[in-house]
């Protein structure tokens, strides 16, 4: 057979540029194997499905997990799918496990842990948690309003190729109460998108909302399969009274390829005479393509929010939803003024920025540092986890047990404040005045019974030495040395213990000087670090001007050697001797905490306290000496 040299070279060109793309893409790098599990949502309601997805990175020999079996949810499996992805020429693949839920009634559910045997390795995946209720408050809009030519070049129709909704499990809430909030959007496959934005803008007034979280997956809706993006948040309102949410508007730009006649790549650049070449090159794609910037907007929702119940208890810092508290201690045999460290764990779904430490049901004897906070979230936006507070508290007098502690929440399905009880924990204390006292006592009543016993033997009958003994007594005369005699050494212990009573009382001096300066080394090192916070402008209300308050009370206690936690605006007013306008600032700066922190808002809020009332404050709080 002949081949003309223009064939030829044109399966050269070919070849190069083939062997070209698989230098460039080059084998895929080793990759640490690991798995990850998500839900499409964490809220439901009842008979709605939800995905379960399990991913598996850096090695595709790898099998199903075995059949997930939760009661109350149908998970069944609905597919295996592979991907690749490339970033800088390295090639790294992942195999996805898709699972379908339907809840099949209302409650909080825990998809438990799954075990994957990857290679040589067994790697597990976490635990899920999935809330199902019996309503729903859901916005969407599948087909948003056209943009002008939106159907027109390049036959791109944004009402066939991509949706946006609005999905809240509530239509009504208690104030503080958290409440989930998902934004899916998506776009049909074929669709190419770039400049979505991370975080979307939640329109709305009278609540504050978490940190938003993205993520992205493929789901087939209709029969036809979007690349769906899930904005994860959740609010708690601040007031009572009816609130809306939305519409949430969703800038994106996707990529519409261009007119046929406008192109401007070549038919065929190998110049080959191929009909499969010449459908490969005359994919529209290849023609280039032009941005386009559209807009996709949800629905309004609304919220009934009610106020909580009156005569909430003592212990009750504004925490909504459902906790459970474990409490424990270390170590648990002491001497009286040594520090124990009790550790409280609240766990469960909620407002966690009102969750403070627990209260202990009975303080007398026992002395209470401020406690630290340490939270670990178990969801995407920190609506359930678990916070773990350390307390370091020391007896003041012997202990067979620490006192149970007290945490009240109001519980929003019960619809009635909850408070839970630790059980008392074991301790022994050792040591104290109470032991000392008898020891004490017992000497100085022996002292006087000791003096007549020696009496009578340190004044024997004087005789003159240079008298002759001219009889012999019938009664022989003892010459015992003193230091055999008992009333010698009664003599000797009454010092004695006198002296060691002397040092145990100095020491015992030394031991409580001890315990008050770390006391107030304590306040003044909490002291340093909230002056130093109080100049950031990172803060929330609410933690600014619980920090505020609290800088006043710590300067208040240093002052008065008081305990800070027994500091209000008029004490403080009355400790530094201030005047009326300056009393009047410190009952706004406690009201005013009060209220932030009443309202909910936490970490979470989007609000920044004003750089002049910062420095109003700031002002205040030094003004006082």
């Amino acid at each position: 057979m002949h081949h003309s040299p223009l064939k030829e070279n044109s399966f050269i060109r070919l070849a190069i540029v083939l062997a070209g793309l698989a230098l460039l893409v080059g084998p895929a790098r080793a990759e640490e194997p690991s798995v990850t599990a998500v839900l499409s949502s964490s809220e439901a309601m009842v008979g709605e499905e939800v995905q379960l997805q399990i991913q598996v990175k850096g090695d595709r020999n790898v099998s199903a997990p075995p059949e997930i079996s939760v009661d109350g949810l149908g998970i069944q499996s609905t597919g295996r799918t592979q991907s690749f992805e490339m970033r800088n020429f390295d090639v790294s693949s992942s195999v996805i496990f898709t699972y379908s839920i339907v809840p099949e009634r209302t409650g909080r559910f825990v998809i438990p842990s799954q075990t994957l045997q990857v290679g040589n390795k067994s790697l597990r995946t976490p635990e899920l948690t999935l809330n199902i209720t019996d309503s729903r408050n859901r916005s969407s809009q599948s087909n948003p309003n056209r943009a002008p030519g939106a159907a027109g070049a390049g036959g791109f129709d944004q009402r066939k190729s991509t949706f946006a909704e609005l999905i809240i499990p509530k239509s009504s809430a208690y104030v503080g109460e958290m409440i989930p909030v998902v934004v899916r959007v998506g776009f049909e496959m074929q669709t190419r998108v770039r400049n979505v934005p991370p975080e979307l803008d939640l329109s709305g007034q009278g609540f504050t909302k978490q940190k938003m979280r993205m993520s992205e997956a493929r789901q087939n809706i209709g029969g036809r399969t979007y690349h769906v993006l899930t904005y994860k948040t959740a609010i708690a309102a601040a007031r009572a009274g009816p609130i809306e949410i939305g519409p949430i508007e969703i800038p994106a730009v996707v990529l519409v390829p261009q007119n046929q006649r406008n192109r401007s790549f070549p038919q065929n650049p190998l110049g080959l005479n191929d009909p499969m070449l010449d459908n490969f090159f005359n994919d529209p794609w290849l023609m280039g393509s032009v941005p386009r910037e559209i807009k996709l907007k949800t629905e309004r929702a609304h919220i009934d929010v009610k106020a909580l119940p009156p005569n909430a208890p003592a212990s009750f810092s504004g925490a909504v939803g459902n906790f459970s508290l474990t409490a424990d201690a270390n170590p648990k045999s002491v001497q009286v003024g040594d520090p124990i460290t009790v550790k409280a764990v609240i766990a469960g779904r909620g407002n966690f920025d009102r969750v403070t430490g627990p209260v202990f049901e009975d303080e007398r004897g026992w002395h209470k540092y401020p406690p630290s906070s340490d939270f670990k979230q178990d969801d995407d936006v920190g609506i359930s986890g678990t916070k773990t507070f350390e307390t370091v508290i020391s007896p003041n007098e012997r202990k067979d047990k620490i006192p149970p502690l007290l945490f009240a929440y109001f519980d929003p399905q019960k619809e009635q404040y909850v408070t839970v009880k630790s059980e008392p924990i074991p301790v022994q204390v050792k040591g104290g005045a109470q032991a000392a006292a008898p020891a004490a006592t017992a000497p100085v009543a022996a002292a006087p019974a000791a003096s007549p016993a020696t009496a009578p033997s340190a004044s024997p009958k004087q005789q003159d030495i240079l008298h002759q003994l001219t009889q012999i007594t019938s009664v022989p005369q003892s010459f015992q040395p003193v230091y055999t005699q008992r009333s010698f050494w009664l003599a000797q212990v009454v010092p004695l213990l006198a002296l060691l009573i002397f040092f145990a009382w100095k020491m015992r001096q030394s031991h409580l000087g001890n315990r008050e300066a770390r006391r107030r080394e304590a306040l003044l090192h909490e002291a340093r670090e909230l002056q130093k916070s109080l100049r950031r402008d990172d803060a929330s209300p609410q933690e600014y001007f619980s920090r505020a308050s609290r800088a006043v009370q710590l300067k208040t206690a240093l002052a008065k050697n008081m305990d800070p936690n027994t500091v209000d605006a008029e004490v403080a007013a009355s400790v530094f001797g201030a005047d009326e306008k300056t009393r009047l600032r410190l009952q706004q700066l406690f009201e005013t905490s009060d209220e932030v922190r009443y309202s909910g808002g936490g970490e979470n809020g989007a609000m920044r306290v004003a750089p002049e009332t910062r420095t109003e404050v700031s002002d205040l709080i030094e003004s006082l000496r």
